[in-house]
């Protein structure tokens, strides 16, 4: 099975990548399970509930369940067939914050 997009990690101006510095911060399991999902949607785009969702914009999530009852979010854009890594973070509250969408929309616009 091939992929339908390839993932990419946003750079800042400096070159530096926050969602691969997030995703080393996390323990190995949690990245494995993080990895499989932006995996699944990697090769089943467009791909729906559970896995992803829209969040509006151009952007949207990747929905990961993760160590101790905890769930983390990638938010990612697509862009000529690759998947954007914009922001990564793990959820405290039901709803998306305000301020990670922001973020990625903020690191959208930089690289559009």
């Amino acid at each position: 099975m091939d992929k339908k997009i390839n993932v990419v990690f946003y750079q800042t101006p400096s070159g530096n990548e926050p969602v691969r510095e997030w995703l080393k911060s996390l323990s190995v399991e949690d990245r494995q399970n993080i990895g499989n999902d932006i995996k699944t949607v990697e090769y089943g785009w467009p791909i729906g509930m559970p896995v992803s969702r829209p969040l509006g914009n151009k952007l949207y999530e990747e929905r990961s369940s993760i160590s101790d009852k905890r769930i983390a979010r990638v938010i990612f854009t697509i862009i000529d067939h690759y998947m954007v890594l914009l922001n990564g973070f793990v959820k405290k509250t039901q709803l998306t914050p305000k301020e990670e969408i922001d973020l990625a929309l903020k690191r959208m616009k930089e690289i559009q």
